[in-house]
């Protein structure tokens, strides 16, 4: 038994859970604002308390991991589907100029971080979420690249590789029958690492006022509403760093419950 996929699955469902519940219902509408009842405690009708305007911090929380899932989500995919190509083409040409300038591009991107990033798109088309998941897709590309190429060359001398090129098969067939197939499994981890690291960078874009834009709720802006509110409602800030803390741990556990599951080597290790 896998403990660590079993509780990041766990946490990573009640994150999940609650964004998909959020379309259809909420305790209360995450826009409404109860001057009256504002910084109410945890308890209550407001189960998590509310906000200095009132609102529902549940509510806010509920909807805010919609935000964070489709940025990180597509920010996601954005990475795997540039980023696994390139490094499969990469791979291929190892030790050619297309090898040289795609991993020197790499480098290029990982100068500057999606912050750099986010502020420099930001400066150009102003704040919002697209922006952000553009940010965050860019800084992916390079991740996704290393880690394909960097499987993708320990394949290429192996026997049945060797096959399919005396067979007759062109680099790019065999990249895609043959290679891609074997490092799906490592990929497949390294997204769920790096959705967990789009839902941090999401919230530090947001803090910073470059992600998503009010009213659309995100725990990273919620954080910097509430910074300077601590000391008479803690649980303004305490609920939304709860919730990426549990949701970010959830999702490395489970990346590293699906390494363990998905590699053969490990799984002899524990037999």
């Amino acid at each position: 038994m896998n403990r660590n996929l079993i509780l990041g699955a766990v946490l990573t469902s009640v994150f999940l859970l609650s964004a998909l519940v959020s379309f259809v219902w909420t305790p209360f509408s995450h826009t409404a604002m109860d001057i009256p009842n504002k910084l109410q405690g945890v308890g209550g009708a407001h189960l998590l308390g509310t906000d200095h305007f009132g609102r529902d911090i549940l509510s806010m929380i509920m909807v805010g991991a919609r935000t964070s899932i489709a940025v990180a989500l597509v920010a996601v995919g954005i990475g795997m589907g540039l980023g696994v190509p390139l490094g499969l083409w990469a791979a291929a040409k190892r030790g050619s100029l297309v090898d040289e300038i795609i991993m020197r591009g790499n480098d290029l991107v990982f100068a500057f971080p999606s912050l750099v990033i986010a502020i420099l798109i930001t400066a150009i088309f102003g704040a919002s979420a697209v922006n952000a998941i553009i940010a965050i897709g860019i800084f992916n590309i390079p991740v996704f690249a290393r880690i394909t190429r960097g499987a993708a060359l320990s394949l290429w001398e192996r026997e049945f590789i060797l096959a399919a090129r005396v067979a007759g098969k062109s680099a790019a067939r065999i990249s895609v029958e043959h290679i891609l197939p074997n490092v799906t499994n490592l990929l497949i981890v390294q997204g769920t690492i790096q959705f967990s690291l789009g839902i941090l960078a999401e919230a530090g874009l947001s803090y910073v006022g470059l992600g998503a834009q009010p009213p659309t709720p995100s725990w990273g802006r919620m954080l910097a509403d509430a910074q300077t509110m601590v000391s008479i409602a803690p649980h303004m800030a305490l609920v939304p760093g709860f919730a990426i803390i549990l949701t970010v741990l959830g999702l490395n556990l489970m990346g590293d419950g699906l390494r363990d599951a998905l590699d053969p080597r490990l799984r002899v290790r524990r037999i």
